[in-house]
């Protein structure tokens, strides 16, 4: 986006501008994107054609029907950043906005969210590596008891004792893992954009439409290029502020975006921190237990019915 946005300040028009940076990037969305607009399709559709494509793409080495390319980073079937650029395209060229200056507010919003999304990755990377590795806590416990000589297989069946230990102990330790991977997820960032719908209007009221024709536009291009936002409340705030003081909205908009995009990424970064504690009551209350219910009751039921035997 940024070379885009250097091409069309330097007087170069958006298909020919589209065509260089395809000679010099092999990122999926811009090859299938050039080719549409270089078949005389527009460039917004173009690229929301060319993003479903990629989550196609995605959805089939998930699959396994497609394998995936050589080095390529693992991109989530969520990820809209082709539907952002669209819908931003769109509201520019309808409002007779510039491209450049939008572009250039659309990948300063992009890189914001790819900076959030890597810094709770980090965050994330403990809490994660932690769920993984005692999630296999019961197995190894399993393993340790076949290790030192007792019938696993046998005590757990052998009996209704057993039986019971042998169901709830799993029933506990798929439990945990499933309550782990459901705190990760929800700690883990959303694929909208915050702040998008303010930008979009601040784009349409710039190109010099009235705030009913802007709001109208910002509705179309959300809808046709289908982007998650939820900023109406906020955006009819500005609107009424900057009414009331008499104050530039495009501003206030812009303003407003940003502080959204800060509020999101110390979201994220709280979620990730409280991670770190949130996943000791699965720990507690379901891989422990199953720990020891696959692991040491076991050892301990194979030593009472081989005593109990003996006399």
């Amino acid at each position: 986006m940024e070379e885009l946005v250097a091409l069309l300040e330097a007087g170069v028009t958006p298909t020919a501008a589209w065509g260089y940076v395809r000679e010099f990037s092999a990122h999926p969305l811009v090859v299938r994107a050039v080719v549409r607009i270089e078949a005389g399709e527009r460039v917004a559709d173009a690229l929301v054609a060319a993003s479903a494509a990629s989550v196609d793409a995605t959805s089939a080495v998930r699959a396994g029907t497609l394998a995936p390319p050589r080095r390529a980073r693992s991109r989530s079937p969520d990820d809209a950043s082709g539907r952002v650029l669209a819908a931003a395209w769109h509201v520019a060229v309808a409002a007779g906005a510039p491209l450049a200056p939008t572009l250039r507010t659309i990948a300063d919003a992009l890189r914001d969210r790819a900076e959030t999304e890597r810094d709770i990755a980090i965050a994330l990377a403990g809490p994660r590596a932690t769920a993984r590795l005692v999630s296999w806590l019961p197995l190894v416990g399993m393993a340790l008891a076949v290790v030192m000589g007792v019938d696993l297989l046998g005590t757990l069946t052998g009996s209704v004792v057993g039986w019971a230990l042998l169901g709830s102990g799993t029933l506990l330790l798929l439990l945990g893992r499933r309550w782990m991977r459901a705190l990760l997820h929800r700690a883990s960032p959303g694929s909208d954009l915050p702040g998008l719908r303010h930008d979009l209007l601040a784009v349409a009221l710039s190109g010099g439409l009235g705030v009913p024709s802007a709001l109208a536009l910002c509705d179309e291009a959300c809808v046709t290029h289908p982007v998650l936002e939820d900023d109406r409340a906020s955006v009819a705030r500005i609107l009424s502020l900057a009414q009331r003081a008499g104050a530039p909205a495009v501003d206030l908009l812009r303003s407003a975006a940003a502080q959204a995009r800060r509020r999101r990424r110390m979201q994220g970064r709280s979620d990730a921190a409280a991670l770190a504690v949130r996943s000791m009551v699965p720990l507690g209350v379901c891989v422990l237990p199953s720990f020891m219910l696959l692991g040491v009751a076991p050892v301990v039921l194979s030593i009472v019915s081989s005593t109990v035997s003996a006399f």
